[in-house]
């Protein structure tokens, strides 16, 4: 290894990172002289660990690990992406990949296709979810212990792939030979017709299709006579800020304002403004919002809020008020980088955490809402706030899951009984029609029973934390009957705690069965007529003086 040249190669990676992000020195000068001592001090022990410690360094890694590391101490959306991580950064900003639309996950020791794209090579193909890969292209995956096959699945679009599959209720091997292509992931994976007048869209990612997929997908609903639209935002983690501003022009008119951003780069603060004719400007909107709608997401449920343009259904959202760019450095590698915040019409920016102020441990607190301040909308004037995420004009609850449903999901049970069933069950009813029976969910219910899963309930947690505090203060001899007189009321029956929360835990096993025969589109289709939040925008539509009124702040 030619320490000089890796050195040297360190240095021009660490400035082009640290250049970006480094402003604790207020004079250029004494700034870039400390920018080069540090990185000397750097480069000289690195020089000397590889030198010196007892087992080999991999530089690669070791230099990751402490960029990352450098990282860390700003915020979560400064990445640093090295030349074998680039491949993944496209897929996520373009939404594409080669390949044959699958994802795995290791069950058991097994490798098992866990969910399938839609009109992807491998939907075509005939492969099942559920089905085990044995191996892909004569490579035995267990002889390799191979945890992630999707390095050995994707290829060149147009070559062609082996894939060995054992499928449930069989020992048989079955090879399908499937031809990649390039894999679109949807930004808009479903889009149609709740019922007559209602049109509904789920908005999933911020890629570079996203404002052509909304678009395409309002202007067919309106040929198919949607007279109200919900937007659904609910899941999405944001994206690419031009999208979300051409999203929010369909809604608004050529030339309004939908975000600024501001940060320490002054040439690069921008206004953004819709450059389009707006395709409906009356239609009533419903948003759909919750804790895990994010940055673009919310940039468009707040715009949407500001111009009193439709009314937000659900959750908080979460908070995530940041701009990134991204930086080329050298030998491919990467540096997404967080330039600025951003600010919507009424003023308020969103950011719920400050990264900048952290306490002495190294972590973050969200904003006190006795910290928010009041903005007003634009047309309307009613009050909203800043400082914590878009608060909706409508919250939904939605109650924490039972202990035993996280488990039968996070455990695999459902999942595994929706590979029985489908075997079972070569078709069922069209995804909105389909219904688990009574015996149906009893028969899943004496299945479960006798699978291996276990959980502890948050009650018999916090019940575990008071014993430990009664033994640790010697007060335990007093309370011990109280305390196992507790433990016995709480302790849990798995068949019992199935059946409490039957709803719960049916509408789960249902959405997890319609998956299996239709896909993403079933399970949006399926659950209409029990999500809440959907439930709570059509209860809204049949009163539209009621949604006027939230408009009007009345």
């Amino acid at each position: 290894m030619n320490i000089k040249m890796s050195a040297k190669s360190l240095i021009i990676t660490a400035i082009t990172v640290i250049g970006f992000s480094l402003a604790s020195f207020t004079e250029p000068g004494e700034r870039f002289f400390e920018i080069a001592k540090n990185l000397d001090i750097y480069a000289t022990l690195f020089k000397e660990l590889n030198r010196y410690y007892v087992d080999e360094i991999n530089p690669n890694k070791t230099i990751k690990t402490s960029i990352d590391a450098m990282l860390k101490s700003f915020d979560p959306y400064t990445v640093y992406y090295a030349e074998d991580e680039i491949e993944d950064y496209m897929t996520m900003t373009t939404g594409k990949y080669n390949g044959i639309g699958i994802v795995t996950g290791n069950r058991n020791g097994k490798i098992v296709i866990m969910l399938i794209d839609e009109g992807t090579p491998a939907e075509k193909s005939g492969l099942r979810i559920g089905d085990e890969i044995v191996k892909v292209d004569g490579v035995d995956l267990a002889a390799r212990k191979i945890n992630d096959a999707g390095k050995l699945i994707k290829g060149q679009t147009g070559t062609a792939v082996r894939i060995t599959v054992k499928r449930y209720g069989t020992d048989k091997l079955e090879e399908v030979s499937i031809v990649r292509d390039v894999v679109k992931m949807k930004n808009v994976p479903y889009y149609g017709m709740i019922n007559n007048e209602v049109g509904y869209i789920d908005l999933k990612d911020f890629t570079g299709t996203a404002s052509k997929e909304v678009r395409t997908a309002f202007t067919e609903l309106k040929g198919k006579g949607m007279k109200k639209l919900v937007l659904d935002l609910r899941e999405n983690p944001g994206g690419l800020l031009n999208m979300a501003v051409d999203i929010c022009n369909i809604f608004l008119p050529k030339e309004s304002e939908i975000v600024s951003t501001k940060g320490k780069v002054e040439d690069w603060n921008k206004t953004y403004v819709g450059l389009n004719a707006a395709i409906d400007t009356e239609m009533p909107v419903t948003v759909l919002t919750n804790s895990r709608s994010a940055s673009a997401a919310e940039i468009v449920a707040g715009v949407i809020q500001d111009y009193d343009r439709g009314v937000l259904i659900g959750q908080r959202s979460y908070g995530k008020g940041l701009v990134q760019i991204t930086r080329d450095l050298t030998y491919n590698t990467k540096l997404k980088v967080t330039t600025a915040k951003y600010y919507i019409p009424s003023g308020r920016c969103i950011q719920a955490i400050d990264y900048s102020h952290r306490n002495p441990d190294g972590s973050v607190g969200k904003l006190p809402d006795s910290l928010r301040r009041p903005f007003k909308t634009v047309k309307s004037g009613r009050v909203v706030y800043d400082g914590g995420g878009i608060l909706p004009d409508i919250e939904v609850d939605r109650p924490y899951p039972a202990a035993v449903t996280l488990a039968l999901s996070n455990r695999y049970i459902l999942f595994d009984y929706a590979i029985k069933y489908h075997f079972e069950h070569p078709s069922i009813k069209p995804a909105k029609d389909f219904e688990l029976t009574n015996a149906e969910y009893n028969d899943f219910v004496k299945w479960a029973v006798t699978q291996d899963f276990d959980y502890t309930t948050q009650a018999e947690k916090d019940l575990n934390l008071l014993e430990a505090s009664a033994k640790r203060e010697r007060y335990y001899e007093n309370i011990s009957e109280q305390l196992k007189s507790l433990r016995n009321k709480l302790s849990h029956s798995k068949e019992a705690d199935i059946m409490k929360f039957k709803d719960e835990i049916k509408t789960a096993l249902e959405q997890e069965i319609v998956v299996h025969y239709y896909l993403q589109r079933g399970t949006r289709e399926q659950s209409f007529a029990k999500d809440p939040e959907i439930q709570e925008a059509l209860k809204l539509f049949t009163d539209m003086p009621r949604y006027q009124s939230i408009l009007k702040g009345n």
